[in-house]
């Protein structure tokens, strides 16, 4: 009887121990996320100079105000070396990732990422996002995205496109509108988008779906015709234009930009860091660079960029295996 009594007792205490231990971790792991951030935070994201690297210092600028810690951004090649070092760091919210929907699509256009965009990232926010326009060359006679279509039906293989990489946005985006409307065209590729819309100026190519802000000037003026925007809904940015969608239904694809932590990050990081991302994108000066270069804040929960992510990898993952669409 009295080993019984010492058995469960040692039993009990072990019981409680575990117990004990668990809500210390517990209420460690909430300490630390309510005292967090502590020291600098990192953004790494792609090159500089790009839409990347702008959406990062707007953000960086908002939270380095709201957190009373220095954001730093961290520049590096485009491809898989930001996802990488990004998924290698602590899980401590102190590393982020910004990235476009390049981070989950890139396993479907070239081998050995050396990520899984699902398993080793943790979504915090798609922060904001920026519209491409199906813009034209002022000689091509249309005027409308049905005109347009029209015309390449009537003319299989006459009309050709701009892009500037193998699987990024443009090129996406030209190969949803063939397979969406059933026109046939021919890629051309650039080695920069500045040069793809002086060549598209000069008409020496005909459609480019191109970024907003790289040919707002030049729409203004009549240089270029745009025909729509490529979102699912009407721009904000550009209320006169409309979707493609509105010709081609359940057509849709914009730039997002959306923020990661490493995985296994607390959610009470991650929480702090959404709520922050999104009262930082909202300031009245900052919303206002934003909108300037035609660019919108969105702020959405981890779990709207979680679905996102799931959705665009059947959707456009099919679409890149489809065309057989290869990273240069």
């Amino acid at each position: 009887m009295l080993r019984a009594r010492i058995t469960v007792w040692v039993i009990s205490a072990a019981l409680l121990a575990a117990q004990t231990g668990t809500v210390w971790s517990q209420s460690a792991t909430k300490g630390q996320s309510q005292a967090f951030p502590t020291k600098p935070i990192r953004i790494v994201t792609s090159g500089a100079g790009g839409g990347t690297d702008f959406a990062s210092r707007m953000i960086a600028q908002g939270l380095t105000e709201n957190l009373n810690q220095q954001i730093v951004v961290d520049n590096r090649a485009s491809g898989v070396i930001p996802g990488d070092i990004v998924h290698k760091a602590a899980p401590d919210g102190y590393t982020l990732l910004l990235a476009t929907g390049i981070l989950w699509l890139l396993p479907f256009l070239q081998d050995k990422v050396p990520y899984d965009p699902v398993k080793d990232f943790a979504p915090v926010t798609l922060a904001v996002s920026s519209p491409n326009i199906l813009t034209v060359t002022p000689s091509l006679p249309v005027k409308s995205v049905k005109e347009l279509i029209a015309y390449a039906k009537a003319r299989p293989g006459a009309l050709n496109y701009a892009i500037t990489s193998q699987g990024g946005g443009a090129h996406l985006a030209a190969e949803l509108f063939m397979v969406t409307s059933s026109v046939n065209m021919v890629r051309i590729p650039y080695k920069s988008g500045g040069t793809a819309v002086t060549e598209l100026i000069a008409g020496q190519v005909h459609l480019y779906f191109v970024s907003a802000g790289s040919v707002v000037p030049h729409l203004k003026s009549g240089r270029l015709r745009g025909l729509a925007v490529t979102g699912a809904k009407p721009s904000a940015i550009f209320p006169e234009l409309p979707t493609v969608a509105a010709t081609l239904p359940g057509y849709e694809l914009e730039t997002i930009y959306g923020v990661f932590a490493p995985a296994r990050t607390p959610d009470e990081i991650i929480n702090k860091l959404q709520r922050e991302i999104v009262r930082a994108i909202n300031k009245p000066e900052i919303k206002d660079k934003l909108l300037n270069t035609s660019v919108e804040p969105i702020g959405s929960t981890p779990a709207a960029l979680a679905a996102l992510r799931k959705s665009e990898m059947v959707r456009m993952g099919k679409i890149i295996k489809d065309a057989g669409i290869r990273a240069e």
